[in-house]
């Protein structure tokens, strides 16, 4: 849980400098350190992809994820319960603005595959850089929100340590009676699908990389490393 807090303080330091320097943040600021964070996003992806032991493994298992969750278009369900969120919350009413800029951060900060794959890193290997780098992000993020839209980005912490907390804690229990060497290769498809959304932040695919749908492949080493010494014993 001590990396969403973080991520939780960092979002509250952020929302409050939004606040203090509403109407002084330029475009310039936000895409500088967006490109910045990109790059330190691109790092953490990198490092996680290549402690793989087997590449086989992570190759089959990006495809068939990818696969999976283009068939059933998580990134698409995703954006569509943002929008009902947005739709149902944000409605008319003196509130209004508050209401908008809660359920605004609230979706951006929990709804993402770094949200997930943070909260597995985090829970079953102890490995808090994926959740601390996201919650720098969200700090940033939440500077140009809360300048915009007020108070209720401040208020978007709540729900992110409900849902980023409760994740981390799952993954933690689960975690432990799961073999070493899958949790390794979990990481390694993580750390391909974070490679992805560090492409997005820095704005180098002409179409945006859909790293939602490829979020089934996180748990297919579960599947692939038993059927892979299964078929080595038949071999054998």
């Amino acid at each position: 849980m001590i990396a969403t807090i973080i991520n939780a303080v960092l979002v509250l330091l952020g929302s409050c400098l939004g606040l203090l320097f509403k109407n002084r943040i330029s475009a310039r600021f936000s895409s500088g350190l967006t490109a910045a964070l990109g790059l330190c996003v691109l790092g953490i992806g990198i490092t996680n992809m290549t402690s793989t032991n087997d590449t086989l493994c992570v190759i089959l298992c990006m495809v068939v994820g990818t696969l999976l969750g283009e068939a059933i278009d998580i990134e698409g369900r995703m954006d569509g319960i943002g929008e009902l969120l947005r739709r149902r919350l944000a409605g008319g009413g003196s509130n209004s603005r508050f209401v908008e800029g809660f359920v605004n951060a609230s979706v951006l900060f929990c709804v993402g595959a770094m949200a997930i794959n943070g909260a597995m890193e985090a829970g079953m290997n102890q490995n808090y850089d994926i959740i601390i780098s996201k919650g720098v992000i969200d700090g940033v993020t939440s500077i140009t929100f809360a300048a915009a839209m007020g108070m209720g980005v401040v208020c978007s912490v709540l729900p992110l340590l409900v849902y980023q907390g409760g994740l981390t804690l799952i993954f933690g229990l689960v975690g432990q009676g799961i073999p070493p060497e899958t949790i390794t290769e979990m990481s390694a498809v993580g750390g391909t699908i974070i490679v992805g959304i560090s492409l997005n932040m820095l704005g180098l695919p002409k179409e945006k990389l859909r790293v939602g749908n490829m979020l089934p492949a996180i748990f297919l080493p579960l599947l692939y490393l038993p059927l892979a010494r299964w078929l080595a014993g038949l071999g054998g």
